[in-house]
């Protein structure tokens, strides 16, 4: 909310009268302002309008893990200085505070804050319930929670748990009726929706990155969980990841647009499949339930092979080239690359110099990729694509590399309801010239034949 104000084209007193009305004509009786350790001088005026408008007013130290306990003291006397506020929180918003923390943080508040204090946890490493216990035990009377941990990302601490430990504590409160709601009405939402910690948030909080960043990488349909843990693995390594900035997740993923710039050149792909026969190999389930048969239609029939990305299960010496397209999943792949001996097919533009560096040692061959919505030109150095799959990018090239047939395998499909099903059957419609068919079971649009057909 501290942001909203700061950035309204109003005074602080205007952004909060437009936002707000008198406590008395409000449902509203507890007002919680967030803002980060840098914003705290900012905030006064703030939480003396919502006093003045008759609000209990709350104020959360957001990201307080990982602060020195002088600032931490110092923007707790801050906030003691304003003599208004009802309680003064910390929060643990990136989810990876442990018990130490938690007490440490408190110990450092209470030096300068004597006032009620509450604590506010996020569940990315599953210690939300424990964060939370502990800082009760330390005297911190504001438990913030949720049921079943229902929250943005991770989630929070659960409810439930909260008060069946604490209700034995000369708790006032009766846990019942909320495990009755819990099962009967929020378990059902929880499975159906998803939200709660998981290995990529937990992976996420161990390396101080936004949970943001994780919720937005696992709400694109087009990301695989080993793409979004190379994206975690890249963030890294970067600074300035404990807050959420977009431009720092498009690098991440390698989608943004300064890396669509196609810089023209001869394309190394041009004719080089002319009159050949391919198979292409995409990672769907049928490749590990057909694997052998594969390698023995590969052995027996002679194609041109080529892997969509790395697959396991078909051996490195039946493949003529891989390619790749998504940076995020070279990411998660990087250093198996390195490993590879067969020639790459990349688009340059989309990959930075220091990842290029990792396949100094490789044969790569580059031919361009830019996405653009509702368009598709296959030029003889680059293909504009209308979306953002590599079956698209290999349709294209293929056409430009002149191959004779194509067959596919591992191209099973999605579910009816993903949009990536769509995407695929409007990039088959689209390749509708070229003479594309599966011999693995696929429910795409596209011509069938049998893996076993080589077979008398």
């Amino acid at each position: 909310m501290q942001k909203t104000i700061l950035s309204a084209p109003h005074s602080i007193e205007e952004a909060i009268d437009i936002l707000f009305i008198p406590s008395e004509k409000s449902k509203i009786q507890l007002v919680r302002v967030a803002a980060h350790f840098h914003e705290v001088e900012q905030s006064e005026r703030i939480v003396k309008k919502l006093k003045s408008l008759g609000y209990m007013v709350g104020y959360n130290l957001m990201q307080a893990g990982g602060k020195p306990d002088s600032v931490i003291a110092e923007k707790s006397s801050i906030a003691a200085s304003w003599n208004m506020l009802d309680v003064l929180y910390f929060a643990d918003s990136l989810g990876n505070m442990d018990t130490n923390e938690v007490k440490r943080i408190v110990k450092a508040i209470r030096s300068k804050w004597k006032g009620p204090l509450g604590i506010h946890t996020h569940d990315n490493m599953n210690k939300g319930l424990e964060n939370t216990l502990t800082a009760y035990s330390e005297g911190v009377e504001w438990l913030d929670s949720t049921i079943t941990g229902m929250g943005r990302g991770a989630g929070n601490t659960q409810t439930e748990y909260l008060l069946s430990i604490i209700k034995n504590s000369n708790s006032k409160y009766n846990a019942k009726p909320i495990f009755e709601l819990v099962v009967r009405y929020f378990e059902p939402m929880q499975k159906q929706y998803g939200w709660g910690s998981s290995l990529l948030y937990f992976l996420g909080a161990q390396n101080d990155i936004h949970p943001t960043y994780i919720q937005n990488l696992l709400s694109n349909p087009h990301y695989g969980k080993d793409e979004i843990v190379g994206a975690i693995d890249y963030l890294s390594q970067l600074e300035g990841t404990t807050s959420y900035n977009g431009s720092i997740l498009d690098t991440a993923i390698n989608f943004s647009s300064s890396n669509q710039k196609m810089i023209h050149s001869k394309s190394d792909i041009t004719n080089i499949f002319e009159g050949k026969n391919i198979l292409v190999l995409a990672n769907g389930p049928s490749i590990k339930k057909y694997s052998s048969a594969l390698c023995q239609y590969i052995k027996k029939t002679n194609p041109i092979v080529i892997s969509v990305n790395i697959i396991d299960e078909i051996p490195e010496e039946l493949i003529n080239y891989y390619i790749i397209s998504h940076n995020s999943k070279f990411l998660s792949d990087s250093k198996r690359y390195e490993m590879i001996k067969k020639p790459i097919i990349l688009p340059k533009n989309r990959f930075t110099p220091s990842e290029l560096k990792l396949l100094q040692h490789n044969s790569i061959l580059n031919y361009g990729l830019v996405i653009e919505k509702n368009t598709l030109e296959i030029k003889d150095d680059y293909v504009i694509s209308p979306y953002d799959v590599t079956a698209s990018y290999t349709m294209a090239l293929l056409t430009v590399a002149n191959a004779k047939n194509i067959t596919l395998a591992g191209f099973d499909g999605y579910e009816k309801e993903d949009n990536r099903q769509q995407e695929m059957i409007d990039i088959f419609n689209k390749f509708d010239s070229l003479k594309v068919k599966s011999i693995t079971p696929t429910i795409y649009p596209i011509s069938k034949g049998s893996l076993y057909a080589i077979y008398p």
